[in-house]
């Protein structure tokens, strides 16, 4: 599957007349995924704290005439079931449903042993790994249903499948990401035409790899660009058929 996600070749309107929130959006992944979701037709709605880069998204997106997408500055640290209720209210107004909802933004401090992590460090990385994940899909549940196929992918982490010394909070978010793709890819899959998975992207050269890895050479890992086909094809009709998978790339 790793082999068919890299070679997957998208046709040019693969995402057109589609709507498709994505987080984390202004950076790294989400910011590469974002355009090529624009770039095939989807109309995108990008979701950030930082809305400069936002903003500068929005331009390059508008410049390349693809649809133009919607702004939502949002910090996930400070989403709760309220604030989720209100996005999704302002989605409902401008489009009445969702198509696909790509869970992309993410939260790492620092390798620390497990014995020494910081209260604030933990919290912080459930609430945006794990917690603002599940609350926004919850209050997004009612326009993803009105969908005629929906698509969502929770980004996820190796160390979320085996959890791994010092990757402490991170490890434990993704583990719950897993678990909640899980359940929630069983029970829809009999009653409702959304689809749910979700996806490592494996080594990819972005801030936060950085972060964890300062001693590695660069270049050495694919850029966000280079994974952008697996997520059209998990986002797209080709993978109508793909329900509760835990994939890599």
């Amino acid at each position: 599957m790793s082999e068919d996600l890299l070679n997957y070749k998208p046709v040019a309107d693969l995402l057109r007349g589609r709507i498709i929130l994505v987080t984390g959006a202004a950076d790294g992944i989400g910011r590469a995924v974002s355009k090529g979701f624009a770039r095939h037709g989807a109309s995108t709605i990008l979701l950030d704290r930082k809305s400069r880069k936002l903003e500068t998204l929005y331009d390059e997106i508008v410049d390349h005439r693809w649809p133009e997408p919607t702004l939502v500055v949002q910090d996930l640290n400070q989403l709760d079931l309220p604030r989720a209720v209100e996005v999704s209210a302002g989605i409902e107004h401008d489009f009445h449903r969702l198509d696909g909802l790509l869970h992309n933004a993410g939260y790492f401090s620092a390798l620390t042993p497990m014995h020494s992590i910081d209260p604030d460090v933990w919290q912080e990385s459930l609430q945006v790994n794990l917690s603002a994940p599940y609350v926004l899909t919850q209050a997004l549940f009612p326009l993803l249903k009105k969908s005629s196929s929906a698509s969502i992918i929770f980004t996820s982490a190796d160390v979320g499948r085996r959890g791994r010394a010092y990757w402490g909070a991170y490890a434990v978010a993704y583990g719950g990401i897993e678990t909640v793709a899980q359940i929630w890819a069983d029970e829809l899959e009999q009653n409702t035409n959304i689809r749910v998975n979700t996806l490592d992207p494996g080594a990819v050269q972005t801030k936060m790899r950085n972060l964890a890895y300062p001693g590695e050479v660069a270049g050495s890992n694919r850029t966000p660009e280079d994974i952008v086909n697996a997520y059209l094809f998990l986002m797209g009709e080709d993978s109508k058929h793909i329900r509760g998978q835990a994939l890599t790339i």
